[in-house]
């Protein structure tokens, strides 16, 4: 198996700071391992659905997708949307984590489905307690099936 096919965390985020602290948060708590980081909208539905750059790709479901909002090309609303219709996909848990804290953005996401709304703090050590405490969570924590 590839690593591409045992992606546990996809991580759709367009700022690299933020990527980063993310990454450092998760590695710190051994949760690293198996992520990708996408940059874009557009770039992770390629990755989710198999095509594009990544239509050679072995269909490996991550365990968890956490998913910025404000992205360039394709929104992470319109990316939630498309995750969350798919009947294989529907199932995997998305965590948004943003920076926005618009009414409309946070009604918008639980009604299509998502598991959690977390809005990113602008302290560091709120940012990485937040992304830690999120990954422990839905990652350890929180059971699912395989099927």
């Amino acid at each position: 198996m590839s690593d591409l096919e045992l992606i546990e965390i996809l991580l759709v985020e367009d700022n690299p700071s933020d990527a980063e602290l993310t990454i450092r948060a998760l590695k710190k708590r051994n949760l690293a391992n198996h992520l990708i980081w996408l940059k874009d909208g557009a770039e992770a539905l390629d990755f989710i659905f198999c095509r594009g750059l990544y239509a050679g790709r072995i269909n490996g479901k991550p365990k968890l997708i956490l998913l910025d909002l404000k992205m360039p090309k394709v929104g992470g609303i319109e990316v939630l949307r498309r995750v969350k219709e798919d009947e294989c996909l529907k199932t995997i848990p998305v965590v948004v984590m943003t920076s926005s804290h618009e009414d409309q953005d946070i009604i918008e996401s639980y009604k299509l489905g998502v598991n959690s709304y977390v809005v990113k703090p602008v302290d560091f050590q709120q940012f990485h307690e937040a992304v830690s405490s999120t990954g422990l969570y839905w990652m350890l924590m929180n059971k699912v099936t395989e099927k």
